[in-house]
């Protein structure tokens, strides 16, 4: 047996802070989801006044990038070569979502989906960049 690195409740709670403040200091308004490896939600957050349905977007954004290991950029650029990626069954395939990565290994992901996907992926670095 192999020991498996997973993200902690300490680790979410600096992840999310950080994309707050990355929001924040743009004054962004998003929501923010922290899921672990296998796309299962562990902390979210929505700041006041970004949309509700920022919310289940963040978390879709979230669970393609823990379940593929990749940015869901990746899929969006995707399914302009190839249509058939539209159903992709890993969640929502807009920018937004980064892995959360830990000696090479995904440990899960962020997802922020509020303001234009671009930022949204600037709000998620900025969380996955908290966790070193």
């Amino acid at each position: 047996m192999r020991s498996k690195q997973c993200l902690t409740s300490s680790d979410v709670k600096r992840v999310l802070a950080a994309c707050e403040a990355e929001a924040a200091k743009n004054k962004w308004a998003v929501a923010i989801s922290v899921v672990d490896e296998g796309g299962f939600l562990l902390g979210f957050q929505r700041m006041d006044g970004a949309p509700t349905i920022s919310g289940e977007v963040s978390m879709g954004k979230a669970r393609t990038s823990a379940m593929t290991k990749r940015p869901s950029k990746f899929f969006e650029d995707r399914v302009k070569e190839r249509p058939a990626f539209v159903n992709f069954p890993a969640g929502i395939l807009i920018q937004g979502g980064v892995p959360l990565m830990h000696q090479n290994e995904c440990v899960g992901a962020v997802g922020v989906s509020g303001v234009q996907s671009h930022e949204d992926e600037q709000v998620a670095h900025a969380g996955a960049g908290a966790l070193g």
